[in-house]
């Protein structure tokens, strides 16, 4: 596949602002020229993750994350190259060129053509849904109105056996597109057909707005007496779509929240639209699977806060514990959880219909935090008067515990468990005074020429441009190459930033060392720095000089010079008599 225009990856992160890119996802303060957060690739408790918009790149000091716009969406948003190029580039208005990236027709087949068999079946069953009477007046019944119907795509999957089969299916390469997406079955004779028949389609947006599955829901028993089914189905797992790495209504709050503070996961798809529709627009949904780690990540990744509304019931409180047993190890400082369980034979959906927006959101005011929630669940079977009890707790609590991350909520959850069975916690290492990470300070003495000029340049490699040429190629020194190379980019490209330098070694063997000098403070300011540059390059250019005439009188005291090496022997002799060294 042929890689992206370099000139496009330029100009893309220069438009880009990879401050507002890491601060829309973590939060973010001002250091000096640079901006300092807790790492979010690994658990810390101080912050030595550090962004420069100077340099447009963003470099870790703990656990030595390091890169561009592009590679943070890569590594925080977990995207694909191609996918991360085209969210930085939705942002910032710009179109990827589609033409220089041909792919093999197994490639367009996964993608493109995939997504588009997905869309073609949304859109007939948003057709469908105009056309029965049926639906739309559960809907009405439902209370969901025509902009929240457009909002989440509702749809109707008619009922009998092959409507979206004979709609779709006539050319056989979209049948068999369809068939891979998980809307089709087959009985035991190989007869295929409709997976979903007589449902409210509800589709699942994948992060990036395209539909990857679809959950169906029953609208009550079919009038002949016919096995409805389960109330809710769901697509089965497909290269597109695995229901424990997917919240439904992600998509849908993303766009109507440009901050968000908080998301309340739900059980059910009616449960995320009825809460839309009286203005909580925060709501999410597993996929009918318990939370996952992925959903924890995934959740805490774009809010600070979750809350989790289960029913009150023994299966809402065994759904909260699950719950927790993925967040728990999840659970740095700033994050919280908490748990609502709301009344026997209510949901979010009856809830909210009762006491609108303002009773719901007085709810989550008063639900249970999960420091909380955990001792609640892990002492109500235990007698705490004794000194059994207090054991047993200990011994369920502490390997639970060890998986928070080192901070103050790990450390108080730890003194909770002290206070209720008086038994002593070891401190965690945060507990110790904490050492700030020092910022690598390259020293001003004792660097290579070679070493010494790369770091300049990959602060500011605009300072190429300030250089009338540079002649010491075939300098037999390490890393001559790689700084010839980095003066020619920046003489190619004037404008290419720190990060977009970095860019172009992604993938090669100088790229973690070249990001580590880049992430050095230099000592000085852009004048000291552009005359270390040119002395270096100086420098340089003497010793190539010093090289070859070591090589030209080599050569004449073994086998003698020819007229060409004698004048250039003579010419060298002139040029070194008038260098200071």
């Amino acid at each position: 596949m042929a890689r992206i225009p370099d000139a496009f990856i330029d100009d893309l992160l220069a438009r880009s602002d990879i401050v507002e890119v890491v601060g829309s996802r973590v939060p973010l303060k001002r250091q000096g020229k640079e901006y300092a957060a807790r790492c979010p690739f690994h658990d810390e408790r101080s912050a030595s993750f550090t962004v420069s918009p100077t340099k447009q790149f963003y470099h870790c000091f703990g656990c030595g994350a390091h890169g561009t716009a592009i590679s943070f969406l890569m590594n925080y948003d977990r995207l694909e190259f191609l996918d991360a190029v085209d969210e930085l580039a939705k942002r910032v208005g710009m179109e990827v060129p589609r033409d220089t990236q041909p792919r093999t027709a197994q490639q367009q087949d996964d993608s493109r053509d995939l997504y588009s068999a997905l869309d073609a079946a949304t859109r007939f069953f948003q057709t469908a849904l105009k056309g029965s009477d049926k639906a739309r007046a559960y809907l009405d019944q439902r209370g969901v109105d025509e902009e929240n119907r457009e909002r989440f795509a509702i749809g109707y999957a008619p009922d009998g056996y092959s409507a979206l089969k004979d709609a779709l299916g006539k050319d056989e390469r979209r049948m068999k597109l369809l068939d891979r997406a998980g809307l089709f079955s087959k009985n035991d004779r190989g007869h295929v057909y409709d997976k979903f028949r007589d449902r409210v389609m509800f589709p699942i947006f994948d992060r990036r707005g395209r539909v990857i599955a679809y959950g169906g829901r029953v609208m009550g028993a079919p009038d002949d007496g016919r096995d409805a089914g389960p109330k809710y189905l769901n697509s089965p797992e497909t290269a597109l779509f695995h229901k424990g790495r997917e919240l439904y209504g992600l998509w849908q709050v993303r766009q109507a929240n440009q901050k968000i503070e908080r998301l309340i996961v739900v059980e059910g798809y009616m449960d995320v639209v009825s809460l839309f529709q009286f203005g909580v627009t925060q709501a999410v949904a597993t996929l009918g699977t318990a939370t996952t780690p992925d959903h924890a990540e995934l959740l805490f990744r774009n809010a600070p806060d979750v809350f989790f509304c289960f029913d009150g019931d023994a299966a809402g409180r065994r759904a909260g514990w699950r719950a927790l047993e993925s967040v728990l190890p999840r659970m740095k400082d700033g994050r919280q959880a908490f748990f609502l369980f709301l009344p026997d034979g209510e949901d979010p959906d009856t809830i909210v219909r009762k006491e609108g927006r303002e009773g719901f959101d007085a709810r989550l005011q008063q639900a249970t935090p999960l420091s909380q929630f955990f001792f609640d669940e892990l002492t109500r079977e235990v007698n705490m008067g004794t000194l059994d009890g207090k054991a047993r707790l200990a011994e369920r609590a502490k390997p639970m515990l060890a998986q928070i991350p080192d901070g103050a909520f790990g450390d108080l959850m730890k003194q909770q468990l002290t206070t209720l069975t008086g038994l002593g916690a070891k401190p965690s290492a945060s507990a110790q005074p904490s050492r700030q990470p020092q910022r690598a300070v390259a020293p001003a003495q004792r660097r290579s020429l070679v070493r010494a000029a790369i770091a300049i340049l990959l602060q500011q490699p605009s300072l190429a441009m300030t250089l009338e040429g540079h002649h010491f190629t075939g300098l037999r020194l390490p890393g001559i190459d790689l700084l010839t190379e980095l003066l020619t980019l920046v003489e190619q490209r004037p404008d290419i930033s720190t990060g977009a330098l970095l860019e172009h070694f992604e993938g090669r063997e100088e790229q973690e060392s070249l990001h580590k000098l880049a992430a050095q403070t230099l000592p000085g300011d852009e004048a000291m720095w552009t005359q270390e540059l040119h002395d270096a390059v100086a420098q340089l250019e003497k010793q190539l000089l010093m090289q070859r005439l070591d090589e030209l009188q080599a050569k004449q005291s073994q086998q003698g010079l020819d007229d060409t090496d004698k004048y250039e022997l003579r010419e060298l002799l002139k040029a070194r008599s008038t260098i200071r060294f």
